[in-house]
């Protein structure tokens, strides 16, 4: 089905005006699943608005709820807009992203992921500040909202894991600059997992089950350190002197951390997936089913329509005119001649027969011609003369 996006965005954004906190919040919730699971025309759509959602100063009087509600309207709508802003820049979505080993992030060069990582950095700020603890998720509006974080907090991280790991991998062959930018996007990840540790906490308390949680190792101690003294090499400051091999073995194990991270965050979203595949099959064959149902209805009252009783006079009046019409006159008292043994009751039974049979022949001469009428005339007289006979 063709949507008109633009027309689609302008109603939801007009919905945002709303007093009410549950409209407001629905239209955003909405929003959000049609960024994640829409067309990606509408996305692009929105990030080439220059303004999105002005709710920085949203509140809902009208009850002590709205009260409530109003901060994380506030804070999801900063969130919405910064995914917007997000795909502006980099013309992706990162919760959409090819990820793995030859994924888009693990691929990327030096100068376009240390532009990269700050964006995403930005993105999960934005959505780690919902900060909603779980006696604050009180009602199915805002669960809903908190759900679609869940999930988008999954693939954000895990595309931001895997720029970490890239970044790892080249930060010890990249020039003074890149490395102090670079160290200080590290350390900034590292705060994040904090943060993103204790939101999925709080995902865990509200019911979403712990399997599907992912697991949260942060790399050791020892790889900071290591990049700090690279970076003050290369500022010429005093070190401890790291050997090749220690550095590479303490690399690779942070990598290797970091990877295992990333590998629990992709099979929750492939969990995620096949689950929304298999959710998505039940509701088609259960709308084929009612569509049979609804078929086989309408067949039934279709047939049942034309009535049994109806039909069945139709057929016996059809065959009363096909008797009417083709049969032969059924013969009456008068003109079968009377087999009386008693000479005084032949004669008036003969008298009728005769007299009757120009009648007879009248009838079959108007139905086939003269000249079966001459030929019934003859075949009577006959019948008469052999009836004296026989007196």
């Amino acid at each position: 089905m063709n949507v008109n996006i633009p027309q689609l965005a302008d109603t939801l954004f007009e919905r945002t005006a709303n007093s009410s906190w549950v409209v407001v919040f629905k239209a955003l919730i909405t929003t959000h699943h049609l960024m994640m699971y829409g067309n990606e025309r509408f996305i692009q759509y929105l990030a080439s608005r220059n303004t999105l959602f002005n709710l920085n100063n949203y509140l809902d009087k009208s009850a002590m709820q709205g009260y409530d509600m109003s901060t994380f309207i506030r804070r999801y709508s900063r969130y919405l807009n910064e995914k917007a802003l997000s795909y502006r820049l980099v013309a992706v979505d990162f919760t959409k992203m090819k990820r793995g080993i030859d994924g888009v992030m693990r691929t990327m060069n030096t100068e376009k992921l240390l532009k990269t990582l700050p964006i995403i950095q930005n993105q999960l700020d934005a959505l780690l500040d919902f900060d909603a603890n779980p006696n604050e998720l009180t009602n199915g509006v805002i669960n809903a909202a908190f759900m679609l974080l869940f999930k988008d907090s999954i693939r954000l991280f895990a595309a931001y894991n895997e720029g970490i790991i890239n970044l790892l991998e080249k930060y010890f062959d990249m020039k003074k600059n890149q490395c102090k930018e670079g160290l200080d996007i590290y350390k900034k990840f590292l705060a994040r997992m904090t943060k993103l540790s204790e939101f999925l906490k709080v995902a865990e308390q509200v019911g979403i089950d712990q399997g599907d949680i992912p697991d949260l190792t942060q790399a050791p101690s020892s790889l900071l350190e290591a990049l700090e003294q690279h970076l003050a090499s290369l500022e010429g400051k005093k070190t401890k002197e790291v050997s090749a091999a220690s550095r590479a073995s303490t690399l690779s194990s942070a990598v290797s951390t970091l990877a295992n991270t990333g590998m629990s965050f992709t099979k929750m979203d492939e969990r995620e997936k096949q689950q929304a595949l298999e959710e998505e099959q039940a509701r088609l064959q259960a709308l084929k089913e009612q569509r049979l149902r609804e078929i086989s209805v309408v067949s039934n009252s279709t047939s049942t329509s034309a009535s049994p009783s109806t039909l069945s006079g139709k057929s016996v009046n059809t065959n009363a005119a096909a008797v009417d019409l083709f049969a032969t006159p059924a013969p009456t008292t008068n003109s079968m001649p009377n087999l009386s043994t008693d000479l005084f009751d032949l004669q008036p039974a003969f008298v009728p027969t005769v007299q009757s049979t120009p009648a007879i022949a009248t009838s079959a001469g108007s139905a086939w011609g003269g000249k079966f009428t001459a030929i019934h005339k003859h075949l009577q007289i006959l019948s008469a003369e052999g009836t004296l006979h026989r007196v």
